[in-house]
């Protein structure tokens, strides 16, 4: 018993409860090199035993950002994990790695089993999608620190890659870029879109503006898409040059990060032209094209750069897969 620490707003009991309640959906992301168990100090990963044989480690961390606020409105609280995993699996992706395994923090003022084993349920989720195994966390209850209902989440990612896969590689000019499909806004920009959304006077619970047939709500509360399954069979192919996650700062600042200084993306405009739901921000906020580019993916959530022999079998591999992949423009010199 804990009593004087249960008095203070911690419920050690309650966390105990929920580390056995979750302990069956982290066993059901188990994958080669791990038993995806929970309850030790420390996670553990046998990169042999996944196959690797000259392995490089990438890491990765992010968090949901002020996405939680829509979350919070709607009591919707079972695919905010799956934007945790995409977020940071995403990134490593970009590397030419591998999701290895994955860890979650999730702090909150309150401890609500309810509400924290169905966010943990989406993190599940999310690392089935990617093909990683959810092999630990951490879940803080810290009174005073957060709104009646409110939490916080961040989560962990490690990826390996073969060293000789490394990305990005060297792309050269007329090298051509394919834009993926995003599932909405994911996890980006939602400090302005919520200030677009409540200036509108749109309702979360009313059809989306954009889209009749679901609510704004919904279409607000998108997961972000993983890339993984069907982008990392492609990397080994030395015809792929480089992959870009299109999160914060947009096309504008993403795609750069994957090209030397002498070179530059030059667009196909009508390609890359707003998805409905920016659209619909953009004429409400009356926001500038460069504060939709900066600001949200605009409908692309990832860029695959390629040599442009490889286009119709990289464009083919992945609608294949289930993406909805397009060219958007070129590489060119600076």
């Amino acid at each position: 018993m804990n009593d004087a620490y249960k008095k203070a707003g911690v419920d050690i009991d309650a966390g105990e409860d929920l580390i056995r309640a979750i302990g069956p959906m982290a066993r059901a992301t188990a994958r080669p090199g791990t038993n995806a168990a929970l309850g030790g100090f420390g996670g553990l990963f046998d990169l042999k035993a996944a196959g690797f044989s000259d392995p490089i480690l990438v890491s990765g961390t992010d968090g949901v950002g002020t996405k939680l606020k829509i979350a919070f409105e709607l009591k919707r609280h079972d695919t905010i994990g799956i934007d945790l995993v995409a977020m940071c699996v995403n990134d490593v992706l970009a590397q030419g790695a591998e999701p290895l395994f994955f860890l979650d923090y999730f702090a909150t003022g309150k401890l609500s089993q309810e509400v924290a084993a169905s966010v943990v349920s989406g993190i599940a989720a999310g690392c089935k999608l990617a093909g990683c195994a959810l092999i630990g966390g951490e879940t803080a209850e810290m009174p005073g620190m957060y709104g009646t209902g409110e939490y916080d989440l961040a989560g962990f990612c490690v990826g390996a890659v073969e060293r000789e896969n490394i990305l990005p590689r060297k792309a050269s000019v007329g090298d051509v870029m394919i834009g993926l499909a995003s599932s909405g806004a994911h996890s980006n920009g939602y400090s302005l879109l919520r200030k677009v959304v409540s200036e509108s006077g749109a309702a979360l619970n009313a059809p989306a503006p954009f889209d009749s047939s679901r609510s704004l709500g919904e279409a607000l509360m998108a997961p972000t898409r993983i890339y993984v399954k069907s982008v990392l069979p492609l990397l080994t192919d030395q015809h792929i040059k480089a992959f870009a996650h299109i999160t914060g700062g947009g096309l504008t600042d993403n795609v750069p990060r994957i090209l030397s200084n002498d070179l530059a993306p030059i667009y196909d405009e009508e390609a890359i032209a707003p998805a409905p739901l920016f659209q619909w921000l953009q004429q409400e906020g009356n926001l500038t094209v460069s504060d939709m580019q900066r600001t949200f993916n605009c409908g692309i959530g990832g860029v695959l750069i390629c040599a442009p022999g490889a286009v119709d079998n990289t464009i083919s591999s992945l609608n294949g897969a289930g993406e909805e992949a397009r060219v958007i423009g070129e590489i060119a010199r600076v």
